[in-house]
């Protein structure tokens, strides 16, 4: 439940934190689109739909899969050029010629993202040179109705037609309302980008990536970055090329990882997030709604919730025997949700409830991490 990136060989100097106008393009168009996912934008998102002009408001929905399921790698172009050190421009127009030097398969293969998810990152055949997987692309684009699937019919007959389309949007976008949004948020990107800069100068790697996400971390000796994110247990390599962290403002909680074949990895992560202080990793998230799940153990809690409880006590109430009722509590213990304490020679068990109040906003963080 992880994604790896090798950095073996990796140089200071190929780190780069720089933020990217068309990288925060799409993470307000997927805002617009997923409002739930963005509590704290609702006030933001309430007033660009108001004012958005219907054409401009149908025309988003119109290839929508390329922000709202996913974020599609088209948004960092810059990672697909060769070389994999080109940095993200300066202006969204400058992104856009970005855009304009992928190949048409890169292009064709990063719009189609969601119905090419198996082949993600294997750097196998693509669907515009492939009948086969071709024909499977365009079996998954129906199965998500028809919408994508004309969408993905006209992208394999003319990436130049769907370029252009693209294009276009993504300006007239700028202009109904990301311009405004823009001039507002680059300051704090670009301040984040220079603390973590500093950092990476002063402090070493470690350190930045720990400021980026306490879900990131370095294994400095297998030259090894984890990111604690659901996922198939991924990973690429940076290579004979760098690494990339782009902030975004509108992110949140979205960490992202750009690992596909052939691509300059990208670490894309929020900035100013209200993320909690030590948010549990995945794992041991796994691990507390588990023990949870558990029959016994959920009536055990509402005991325990309550007040504290002596195992015997606990034995007596439930009908079990004490062993049975420690096994119990073992459970609950290593996931972190019960305390204890002495009183005398008696040990009390009670429930953490702040520990368990946190599971639903932990669980909707881990999943849309």
């Amino acid at each position: 439940m992880s994604v790896h990136i090798d950095i073996t060989g990796l140089r200071p100097e190929g780190v780069a934190v720089v933020p990217s106008p068309l990288a925060e393009l799409g993470m307000a168009l997927h805002a617009l689109s997923e409002p739930a996912h963005h509590p704290g934008l609702q006030g933001w998102v309430t007033g660009v739909t108001a004012r958005l002009d219907p054409h401009l408001a149908d025309r988003m929905c119109e290839a929508d899969f390329l922000w709202r399921t996913t974020f599609s790698d088209l948004f960092l172009p810059c990672a697909g050029l060769p070389g994999r050190g080109t940095l993200p421009g300066g202006t969204l127009a400058e992104e856009l010629d970005l855009v304009d030097k992928l190949s048409d398969e890169q292009f064709v293969d990063a719009a189609l993202e969601f119905t090419c998810t198996p082949e993600y990152g294997s750097g196998g055949p693509t669907a515009l040179s492939d009948p086969e997987v071709r024909r499977r692309t365009l079996d998954l684009a129906a199965a998500r109705g028809p919408q994508q699937l004309r969408f993905s019919e006209r992208l394999l007959a003319d990436p130049p037609a769907i370029r252009a389309w693209l294009r276009q949007f993504l300006r007239d976008c700028d202009e109904a309302f990301f311009a405004e949004a823009w001039s507002r948020l680059r300051h704090q990107l670009a301040a984040d980008a220079r603390h973590k800069t500093d950092l990476l100068r002063h402090k070493g790697m470690a350190e930045a990536l720990a400021a980026v996400s306490s879900a990131i971390t370095l294994d400095e000796e297998s030259a090894r970055i984890t990111v604690d994110k659901l996922g198939r247990d991924d990973g690429t390599a940076t290579g004979d090329g760098g690494l990339l962290l782009v902030p975004t403002s509108l992110g949140w909680p979205h960490l992202m990882v750009l690992y596909r074949h052939g691509w300059q990895p990208v670490l894309h992560y929020p900035v100013g997030s209200p993320e909690l202080a030590a948010p549990p990793n995945l794992e041991r998230l796994a691990l507390r709604m588990t023990a949870l799940s558990h029959p016994v153990r959920m009536r055990m809690c509402r005991y325990l919730a309550r007040s504290a409880y002596t195992t015997s006590e606990l034995a007596q109430t439930h009908g079990m025997t004490a062993p049975e009722i420690s096994r119990h509590l073992a459970v609950l213990k290593k996931a972190g949700l019960v305390t204890t304490r002495r009183r005398g020679r008696y040990v009390l068990h009670q429930l953490d409830v702040a520990v368990v109040a946190r599971l639903g906003s932990e669980f909707l963080e881990g999943i849309l991490r």
